[in-house]
């Protein structure tokens, strides 16, 4: 009985039936035309009968070649069938989101890590904006949105950030006079573009006249106002979700107690197209009890 080739000859072999040709199956296998030519000489001594034609431009698989071309393929299938069966990690599925970068800084940064160990059979992909939706041209599976929840999509889920505090620098706060503290806060007073009204809005909470004062600067996300009341300066108006972290280390003050209801809000928007994804779905009802994890999620939106 002939004992089993070795099973480079049979690798050389099989790409080389398959491809046609001794070159394109060295390309395949990193290997030179010369070697391959070798291995397939060695097997053909090793069994005894010529398995190609050498032509003058190629070879031909004679037929005996042929007839052992189609077990050896087989074989080569079917231990790379089991190998990945038994071993093979599945597949990652791609879960695209977009948000601004403020949430997605502050928000979602935080959490993400217990996301994915979570499901790591999903690959979140994470892109930013300043602004959203109008960047959004490369296409996701979810987005999170700011403002009022009146878009044309049918699966649109609140997330909360319902109300802003005025937060300021530490020692800004320490100088602060209850008699006129708002007024001496709006006078270094950092506007988000976009939410410049909130200032309007929490002088009339407070029962004060709004000076009107020039604000000491405008930025376009809260992420940055908040980056830059840590260099010493300003006062700004944010969403009280994205202040937590900065008040928790002591970075900003929150010197007021009263909180400004916010008009517009976060939302997790699915586009139409995608809104029976069961990753986005897993992926919205994981954020919605991150965001709020003290309510039940049977009462979730």
């Amino acid at each position: 009985m002939t004992t089993l080739p070795h099973m480079i000859w049979l690798r050389s072999f099989e790409a080389a039936a398959r491809l046609g040709s001794f070159t394109s199956a060295a390309q395949e296998l990193n290997l030179t035309p010369a070697a391959i030519s070798q291995q397939i000489r060695l097997l053909e001594q090793h069994l005894g009968a010529p398995l190609f034609t050498r032509l003058p431009r190629g070879v031909a698989l004679t037929d005996i070649g042929h007839a052992y071309a189609q077990p050896i393929r087989k074989s080569f299938t079917d231990m790379q069938e089991a190998t990945n069966g038994l071993f093979a990690r599945p597949a990652k599925r791609p879960l695209r989101i977009r948000a601004s970068i403020s949430f997605a800084t502050l928000i979602l940064a935080p959490r993400l890590g217990a996301f994915q160990k979570d499901h790591p059979d999903i690959d979140l992909q994470v892109s930013t904006s300043v602004w959203t939706p109008a960047a959004g041209k490369e296409p996701v599976d979810l987005e999170i949105r700011y403002g009022h929840g009146d878009w044309a999509e049918r699966d649109i889920r609140p997330l909360g950030h319902r109300f802003g505090i005025l937060v300021c620098t530490p020692d800004l706060a320490r100088g602060l006079d209850p008699s006129d503290g708002f007024d001496k806060l709006a006078e270094q007073a950092i506007h988000i573009i976009g939410s410049e009204t909130d200032w309007g809005q929490m002088a009339t909470l407070l029962g004060r006249p709004y000076p009107h004062t020039p604000p000491i600067m405008k930025v376009d996300s809260s992420l940055m106002a908040l980056q830059v009341l840590t260099t010493g300066s300003g006062a700004v108006i944010v969403a009280e979700d994205f202040a937590r972290d900065f008040l928790d280390r002591g970075h900003v003050i929150c010197p007021l107690p009263h909180r400004l209801p916010l008009s517009r809000s976060f939302y997790a928007v699915a586009p139409d197209h995608n809104n029976t994804n069961p990753d986005v779905q897993t992926f919205c009802g994981w954020l919605l009890q991150s965001i709020n994890p003290d309510e039940s999620p049977d009462n979730l939106p």
